[in-house]
């Protein structure tokens, strides 16, 4: 079992400069997306700034900015500026805005417009329904479905996605993402049910020399490693003798 086989394309998550620029020399990775979160959590203060700079790391690979107002007036204007920093570049919109209103006009405005869309966050079969519909056909787009998120409720994402790859059959310029992967699991399962993409954390993507790994092995350095770090914790146990 090895990555050589794969269909799905790996793309990297995160807003950190120095995460991205270890992941671009990787040619197993085919892209890349940030969000606001990420980017403040990498305390990126100036956006253009920053993705200017993260452009020039990827070197014409896809990547995605998402736009951050609430008023879709003003999420077209931020889309559109964005849009402008590359050619290679999509533009993430939101599912809907805080008060839960369908961002699906501007998508299609967008998407008619030539402007590569990626809208995000979603998380139910009738929403890629709905933004599916949107997208301009003439126009690359990414649908990015939350399936971490769904699987983090107790539910089973492989279904809702499997389903989410039918349904955007019907704009062949577009492409699924299985977004907040939880594992290395869901590389091969996004790859099972033919999802375009997935995109995961530097954190996850440094697991993928495990792959096909000898479990007896894996289970040896396990213990290995219990025993290291308990003696070097110092811990120690009073034991009586036996009778």
């Amino acid at each position: 079992m090895t990555t050589a086989h794969l269909k799905v394309k790996l793309f990297a998550d995160g807003a950190d400069l120095a995460g991205i620029k270890e992941m671009a020399a990787n040619p197993a990775i085919k892209g890349f997306t940030t969000n606001p979160t990420l980017m403040r959590k990498a305390g990126v203060s100036d956006y253009k700034a920053f993705a200017l700079q993260a452009l020039q790391v990827v070197r014409g690979r896809p990547i995605s900015f998402e736009v951050f107002a609430d008023e879709f007036g003003e999420m077209g204007k931020q889309a559109h500026e964005i849009a402008s920093w590359g050619k290679n570049i999509y533009v993430k919109i939101p599912v809907t805005n805080t008060k839960g209103e369908f961002s699906g006009p501007l998508v299609e405005r967008l998407t008619r417009a030539g402007i590569q869309v990626n809208v995000t966050a979603l998380t139910t079969v009738d929403q890629v329904k709905r933004v599916a519909d949107r997208l301009a056909p003439e126009t690359p787009a990414i649908i990015s479905v939350f399936a971490g998120r769904i699987a983090d409720t107790g539910r089973d994402p492989v279904p809702i996605m499997a389903e989410a790859v039918k349904i955007m059959k019907k704009k062949p310029k577009s492409e699924l993402i299985w977004a907040s992967p939880r594992e290395l699991l869901n590389i091969f399962q996004a790859n099972e049910i033919g999802c375009h993409i997935i995109t995961a954390t530097n954190d996850i993507l440094k697991k993928l020399p495990l792959i096909g790994k000898d479990l007896d092995a894996y289970s040896l350095e396990t213990v290995e490693m219990f025993h290291k770090d308990a003696k070097a914790a110092g811990y120690s146990i009073a034991t009586r003798e036996a009778a």
